[in-house]
């Protein structure tokens, strides 16, 4: 049916642009709202009005009458109804949504995927500074970064995933603070004991680890303890290596992985932070005032100028950053999302004005943002404030064991990212229609049962008669079949994996209600295979859909 539609759009285009010159290029269909309407629809009618001088309904009448004498039109298209003031409701011939299910079996595991465009784009996600475990807003995060990630390598981008945190800093000093009182006896609430200082019990097991010099490794560094508690700079880099063990403990139980990351450290070390504030001040675009050095950011939209490096000599934050995007740019990356929470969102204006300031090329607009709002958690019809082991949040890892990895990411995923959002434990552990995840995965292990109780070779459903699968049903479970491309093109562009989730589990829906209408192994072999072939290709877009979440399709549940 992507065919089809190729060609029914190609003449659409070709209608327009007869009616309005340079019309044809924006030819484009839509789902009506209610499937009794019709399988496609058309609003140029609407929109071209005006320019034509006539009313939508003469325009459309003159577009229907072009359009049904093209051969595409005339091949694959049943009718076309005008409805209301103009719109085209368009209902195709069963054969046209029939050629779905073998585009699908033939490509398998590829199909929604578009070749390669040679462009590279880099997400940075979860970013979290290794001062204490992942709590569940980091791991909103997660599921978002590697959910667009795997969106974006379905539109043919090569896309790398970075990770970048701070490795020193204020809030690093008072984690090796915090370690060392731990590590010589000290417990929160002693009067030695800082307010500041970090009061989860992982904080006494990187104590007790590093006196008994233990060594630690995670993906980007290792280090061995000193077991001397007086050293305060040993203990920073233990600390710092041990926390990144744990996240990196957290991310693979969430089935996360990363390309590279990124030390803000070296941002300095490297002279980068030194280097783009002399540019900036080079280019005319800083100024002191008492004391601080400033920038012109209302030049580029800001709502007001800001501190660049304060009276102490010391950097704000968003200085860094602009480093940092400078060195995403000069590594190749023309696109770049940075996935953060909603607490950034003064940010963005600041890095973009920096950026244009800067002069290195770098378009309007880079990097992209996409903001998520932290996450509460139900658990016996009660919110879940904290964990023993971090002190004050409910870590990444406690979801995930009192659910599982497929429910946390589902879950994650399941809303717009700006949009706050309630993880019901006990919703995510229920066996049954109303948990999102169970119901997906459910309609595909039913299918596989489907297919391992019939037992043959699933290369034979190539060359299934699809021309029997004529009822309401099977048609209907096609035409959800054929959105899956341009639902993921659409979910890429908008940076919406949540519309893969509703995606879902409209498809397994759609299914559900198929299973229930028509029994699939029936006695007539010509029917049996069809239908085998129409429940094989959902299966398979079931799992293509999953897989762009980081969500498993299992075969038996």
């Amino acid at each position: 049916m992507l065919l089809v539609k190729q060609q029914l759009l190609g003449s659409l285009a070709a209608g327009l642009e007869r009616l309005a010159p340079g019309a044809g290029a924006k030819a484009a269909f839509e789902s009506p709202k209610v499937a009794a309407h019709g399988d496609l629809a058309c609003t140029a009618a609407m929109q071209l009005a005006k320019p034509l001088k006539q009313s939508p309904r003469q325009v459309a009448e003159k577009l229907r009458a072009a359009l049904l004498e093209t051969q595409p039109f005339q091949q694959w298209v049943e009718a076309i109804d005008i409805a209301g003031p103009g719109f085209l409701n368009i209902k195709l011939k069963p054969e046209a949504k029939q050629q779905i299910v073998a585009e699908i079996l033939a490509a398998g595991p590829s199909f929604g995927v578009q070749p390669a465009n040679g462009q590279h784009m880099m997400v940075e996600f979860v970013s979290a500074n290794p001062t204490g475990p992942l709590h569940v807003g980091h791991g909103r995060q997660a599921a978002l970064g590697d959910a667009i990630c795997n969106l974006y390598a379905t539109q043919g981008w090569d896309v790398t995933r970075e990770f970048y945190y701070n490795d020193a800093g204020v809030q690093i000093a008072t984690l090796a603070t915090s370690v060392q009182l731990r590590a010589k006896g000290f417990r929160p609430g002693d009067p030695q004991w800082p307010e500041a200082a970090y009061n989860g019990d992982y904080i006494a097991e990187i104590a007790a680890d590093f006196l008994a010099g233990k060594t630690v490794r995670s993906d980007d560094r290792e280090f061995t303890a000193t077991g001397d508690a007086d050293d305060l700079d040993g203990i920073r880099l233990f600390a710092v290596a041990w926390l990144r063990h744990e996240q990196d403990l957290d991310l693979k139980a969430f089935d996360i992985r990363f390309d590279n990351y990124y030390l803000e450290s070296s941002l300095y070390t490297s002279g980068k932070v030194d280097a783009v504030v002399q540019k900036l001040r080079d280019a005319g675009k800083t100024y002191e005032h008492e004391g601080a050095l400033w920038l012109k950011s209302t030049e580029y939209g800001d709502d007001k100028d800001r501190v660049m490096r304060k009276g102490d000599g010391s950097y704000t934050y968003f200085v860094p950053d602009v480093a940092y995007h400078i060195t995403k740019w000069e590594r190749g990356f023309t696109k770049v999302v940075n996935i953060q929470g909603t607490d950034h969102h003064g940010t963005i204006a600041r890095v973009r004005a920096g950026l244009q300031a800067a002069g290195v090329g770098i378009p309007a607009g880079y990097p992209d943002y996409v903001l998520h709002t932290m996450v509460r958690v139900m658990r016996g019809g009660e919110e879940v404030k904290i964990s023993k082991r971090a002190g004050s949040y409910v870590t990444l890892r406690d979801l995930i064991e009192w659910t599982s990895k497929d429910a946390v990411r589902f879950f994650l995923l399941s809303r717009k990212p700006d949009t706050e959002y309630v993880f019901d434990v006990d919703l995510a552990l229920a066996q049954n229609n109303d948990n999102p995840v169970y119901y997906v995965q459910y309609a595909h292990a039913r299918i596989c049962s489907v297919l391992a109780m019939w037992g043959g070779e699933p290369a034979s459903l190539t060359g299934a008669d699809l021309s029997v699968l004529q009822s309401a049903p099977a048609q209907a479970l096609m035409l959800e079949l054929a959105k899956y491309p341009d639902m993921l093109r659409e979910a890429a562009a908008d940076f919406a994996p949540h519309d893969v989730t509703f995606y879902l589990r409209e498809l397994a829906a759609t299914y559900h209600t198929y299973y229930d209408a028509e029994r699939i192994l029936v006695d007539d072999q010509r029917l049996r295979h069809a239908r085998l072939a129409l429940v094989a290709a959902t299966a398979q877009v079931l799992h293509n859909g999953l897989a762009v979440l980081g969500v498993g399709a299992p075969r038996k549940m």
